[in-house]
């Protein structure tokens, strides 16, 4: 899940929670952030794993994406400087990962513990305004990109998505980007010729 975009690269984890519950959060000098690297090629996490950690992206670029059976592969969303994300059904007790995670760029990240937000706001109600927030955030970031796909057309797709993500559009590999629009390279090629000024 990607709660934010677009936020500075110094912004950290305890920030954003902070800014989202919009108040001071009881304990936070106790949680247990750990660094994560991740070089490029390299993959996070895999799917039908537990793995039970929301992520925020320091530095770096991730794509959230789903292996078929065939090989095929289907992006989901992208992950860069500022962003969230976590793999909601692993996020309860049992739950496993629905996708899997591979840097695109070599990244750096702040990692935490789900069940210690969760006990975080069992016990106080900061807390549990800062993830009903973030779920907030998250789905409205599912429901946008939900139609998206199902109302735009490719080409209207590709604009929407360099318009929302200028810089993030020429990080990102050709192929990389095709998968998540749902076309093919070529087919982008032709889309990104057509627009072009």
């Amino acid at each position: 899940m990607s709660f934010t975009k677009d936020k500075p690269a110094e912004v950290m984890l305890l920030d954003l929670l902070q800014n989202l519950a919009g108040q001071p959060l009881p304990e936070s000098e106790g949680l247990t952030l750990k660094r994560v690297q991740v070089a490029a090629g390299q993959t996070l996490f895999e799917s039908d794993r537990p793995h039970p950690y929301v992520y925020l992206v320091r530095k770096g670029l991730l794509k959230l994406h789903y292996l078929l059976a065939n090989g095929d592969e289907w992006i989901k969303s992208f992950s860069h400087e500022g962003m969230f994300f976590g793999s909601l059904t692993a996020l309860k007790h049992g739950g496993l990962s629905s996708f899997d995670v591979m840097a695109v760029e070599d990244s750096e990240l702040e990692r935490v513990d789900y069940f210690e937000l969760e006990a975080l706001a069992a016990r106080h109600p900061a807390w549990l305004l800062a993830l009903y927030r973030a779920m907030q955030h998250f789905a409205a970031l599912k429901e946008a990109r939900e139609r998206e796909l199902l109302t735009l057309n490719p080409e209207q797709r590709y604009a929407a998505f360099v318009q929302a993500n200028a810089s993030l559009s020429e990080r990102l590999p050709k192929k990389d980007l095709a998968r998540y629009l749902g076309v093919t390279p070529v087919s982008l090629s032709r889309i990104r010729a057509r627009l072009r000024p």
